[in-house]
């Protein structure tokens, strides 16, 4: 089973994103949260705050460490995961379902060509990722 669905974009940081028109939905990686090891608090920008491609949006607390969570693409915050931020484990649980994180409008599209396809963000967390011997 993969753990990097084909549909979603991602960052170098280990966000992904899934873009449906001008509104896009931001969490981090399968990856990330076995990183990360248990989840205990997520820290997300307020709505109407602007996040910026690149840049700390937030931050992601679990028994190991605290991470900032980088931003995929820029534009302004439409909505924050409440039931993330009041069940943080939803994000070891969901990564990729009920523990996404924001949902964003896009700022500027030409943003999501910096960003990599399913393909090119395994074979990132395959150089970085310690290797399982297959």
């Amino acid at each position: 089973m993969s753990t990097v669905p084909d549909e979603l974009r991602y960052s170098k940081e280990h966000e992904w994103i899934r873009a449906g028109g001008d509104v896009v939905t931001i969490g981090i990686t399968h990856f990330a949260q076995e990183q990360l090891g248990d989840v205990v608090f997520v820290e997300l920008p307020e709505k109407g705050a602007t996040v910026r491609q690149f840049a700390s949006l937030g931050v992601v607390e679990s028994v190991k460490a605290a991470s900032d969570v980088y931003a995929p693409v820029s534009g302004e915050v439409l909505e924050r995961n409440v039931k993330v931020i009041e069940s943080p484990e939803l994000v070891n649980r969901s990564p990729y379902g009920d523990g996404w994180l924001l949902v964003v409008r896009l700022a500027d599209k030409a943003e999501l060509a910096q960003l990599l396809s399913a393909d090119e963000y395994r074979s990132h967390i395959g150089e970085t990722a310690p290797s399982t011997g297959d």
